[in-house]
């Protein structure tokens, strides 16, 4: 995979987007930047970034990845294969439906994906050194460079949407204390049917975790 590295970006998201919507890269790629200044985070707000923080994109094409993957939860997928990676750390870190990782009750990190045609653009920022008040970080001296090596190494056998699905489940039942927000509310998970596609069910509505 061709991997791209860049001192400063305002954002990896929006820049490889970019560059896929205008046919200058082909999956697969990944962008990696050392300092992100304006990252896209959950409901459209800025995902501040510090030095030596894990700011990444990485687009795939659709048929590299499991035939079973419900495209609308393309982010709980990847966000767990890095969850995955985040708990050899510090196996306090979970994931939160349906696109923040969370380290004990404070938000570590967050996945943003995007589909565009044939692929995914998918979006990555965890905070390994240092964060904003009310956030939390690793504190690790773990390069950024490393963790998306080793974050590419799982996508070269990616596992079946079926076996991610099965194991986020039981993190979901055992995180029904927090919520979401759906629209401008936010509502508790104490009621929410987890589908098996990755949709939630609350009070009668269905909804997707892509964002």
């Amino acid at each position: 995979m061709e991997i791209l590295y860049f001192d400063c970006l305002p954002s990896t998201q929006r820049w490889l987007t970019d560059a896929i919507r205008e046919g200058r890269l082909q999956p697969p790629v990944a962008v990696l930047t050392e300092l992100q200044t304006d990252g896209i985070g959950s409901r459209d707000n800025r995902w501040i970034g510090h030095p030596g923080n894990f700011f990444a994109s990485i687009a795939l094409s659709e048929a590299s990845l499991p035939d079973d993957l419900p495209p609308p939860s393309a982010s709980i997928y990847f966000g767990w294969l890095m969850k995955e990676l985040l708990c050899e750390i510090d196996p306090a870190v979970w994931l939160k439906w349906p696109n923040d990782l969370y380290l004990g009750e404070k938000k570590l990190g967050g996945v943003l994906t995007a589909r565009l045609r044939s692929c995914y653009v998918t979006g990555i920022g965890v905070n390994l050194k240092k964060s904003e008040k009310n956030f939390t970080s690793l504190e690790t001296e773990l390069p950024a460079m490393i963790l998306l090596d080793m974050f590419l190494g799982r996508l070269k056998n990616p596992p079946k949407w079926k076996d991610i699905f099965s194991k986020f489940r039981l993190e979901f039942d055992s995180n029904r204390h927090v919520g979401a927000h759906v629209g401008r509310e936010y509502t508790s998970f104490e009621n929410a049917h987890l589908l098996e596609d990755g949709s939630i069910e609350i009070n009668g509505e269905r909804i997707w975790g892509l964002r």
